[in-house]
């Protein structure tokens, strides 16, 4: 009877996902569409990029892999690369606020901005505040008894996963600045912390592969470990790029007028 309960739990958590994404999907390719008519054409890769983001958040929440991810711990780890870093990376990618910007009348989107100039997004923007948010919250499901009560609470389960997908997007508009920012940091702020992460990401995946959670074999964790680790480094070495691409842009200009006084 328990295991029936928490099947029917973990179904019904499955059909808010699909609803949710579907929702965001419909909502954002319908905002394209509503303000091509009135201003420049919306990018299509942008476009792509936040489908194929909810696409990689519902995969790790819906279908095979997410039952898998119940039984077997490397797909465990699998759904959360998916759903904690690919997913908010392309999501962010997809700049969804400056989207919801150009949509909303101009006192809405006045209201929007003045919340993002808040002392509040000051906070959850940081990111030391975003990367403990986002790794704290790891180390918390993997080495306490949260693993596994998740599996067994369909409540749980669901913000647990609601709290990986907005932990990672958070941590990624905090290293990358894509949509508009009004607190920014600077580069080497940003990057000394997105160091400090990634030692962390690898610790934690380091420390699971001798340490699996409550209930998981040490084969899988070490399996699991591995996804985590390798994994999660192609995903961060993406993001690196892209902070040192637009670090390059933002010192390039200071570069070629220093090289020029030089010469005169």
């Amino acid at each position: 009877m328990h295991t029936h309960h928490v099947a029917n739990g973990h179904e019904v958590v499955q059909l808010l996902f699909i609803f949710g994404f579907s929702l965001l999907a419909v909502l954002y390719v319908g905002a394209v569409l509503f303000t091509n008519r009135n201003y420049k054409k919306w990018p299509m890769y942008r476009t792509i990029c936040w489908c194929l983001g909810l696409l990689c958040a519902s995969l790790a929440v819906v279908g095979p892999l997410a039952n898998l991810a119940h039984e077997d711990f490397t797909m465990h780890m699998m759904g959360h690369l998916l759903l904690g870093m690919l997913a908010p990376l392309l999501l962010v990618l997809a700049a969804p606020i400056t989207l919801l910007l150009r949509t909303l009348s101009t006192n809405s989107a006045r209201l929007l901005t003045k919340l993002l100039k808040s002392w509040l997004a000051r906070i959850v923007t940081d990111p030391v505040v975003a990367t403990l948010l986002n790794m704290g919250g790891l180390w918390l499901l993997y080495t306490t008894e949260l693993y596994t009560l998740m599996h067994d609470n369909s409540v749980v389960s669901f913000f647990v996963h609601v709290h990986i997908l907005l932990a990672g997007y958070l941590f990624t508009i905090s290293m990358i600045y894509i949509d508009p920012v009004f607190h920014r940091k600077s580069f080497m702020y940003r990057a000394i912390v997105l160091i400090l992460a990634l030692a962390s990401h690898g610790i934690l995946a380091k420390y699971l592969y001798t340490h699996p959670p409550s209930g998981v074999i040490l084969e899988q964790a070490q399996q699991g470990s591995m996804v985590m680790y390798y994994g999660g480094d192609l995903i961060d070495a993406v993001i690196i790029f892209i902070l040192c691409l637009h670090w390059y842009r933002a010192t390039k200009p200071q570069v070629v007028k220093e090289q020029a006084c030089a010469i005169d």
